[in-house]
């Protein structure tokens, strides 16, 4: 039997409908990120036996028609965020890619290819980042972590700055690759992002595994 988000979802829809409850009463009062349409937009995008890498974010971007439901992805007409502009920097060190190689910041394409680009937390106040880091969001994310690593393997984990970091706790590293640095922010990204090679490494071990690799 191969797993599906759908029984994934079920097995959590006591955590889920509480979360969701909270954040439905949320957004009586605020504006809220991204559309309840677009909340599990990287569930939709990515299926679950098809991840080949994991790359954990924080939360939603918080300003209008940013948030698409993936991590560290924007809207094709917005402006490529800092963190996004670091990572792609990154990538064109890494892999020696034209300076040109990236017109937008819509991750979609990465997401159709194998990877599961998942927030730690999945909605976020106007304005106000980690302000729903307290609604039980990251107990459903860690339940994701744990699905992923008792079902799949050699699935590639990137964990970028603290917060993805912790998810370390629930990936049995004798199965699953774990990658890891400070977060992109321009705040963190001198630390270890830059230089990291990431992109580089994950196409290496899904070679080593006989799986296609990632055209970033």
């Amino acid at each position: 039997m191969i797993l599906t988000w759908k029984d994934i979802f079920i097995k959590e829809k006591k955590i889920l409908i509480d979360i969701l409850m909270k954040v439905a009463k949320e957004r009586l009062k605020n504006v809220i990120f991204p559309d309840h349409n677009l909340v599990f937009n990287a569930f939709r995008m990515t299926l679950f036996h098809k991840i080949k890498v994991v790359i954990i974010g924080q939360d939603p971007y918080y300003k209008p028609n940013q948030a698409d439901g993936l991590a560290f992805s924007v809207q094709p007409h917005c402006i490529i965020p800092p963190s996004l502009r670091n990572i792609y920097t990154e990538i064109i060190r890494d892999l020696g890619l034209s300076k040109n190689h990236f017109s937008h910041g819509c991750l979609f394409n990465w997401a159709k290819q194998g990877i599961l680009l998942l927030n730690n937390v999945l909605t976020v106040e106007y304005n106000k980042p980690r302000s729903h880091l307290f609604l039980g969001w990251e107990k459903f994310t860690n339940s994701i972590i744990h699905y992923i690593n008792k079902y799949l393997y050699n699935v590639i984990f990137i964990l970028w700055g603290g917060d993805a970091k912790k998810k370390m706790y629930f990936i049995d590293q004798t199965k699953h690759y774990v990658l890891h640095s400070s977060h992109p922010s321009p705040l963190s990204a001198h630390i270890s992002f830059v230089g990291c090679k990431h992109f580089s490494q994950v196409n290496k071990l899904l070679l080593d595994h006989k799986k296609k690799i990632i055209y970033w």
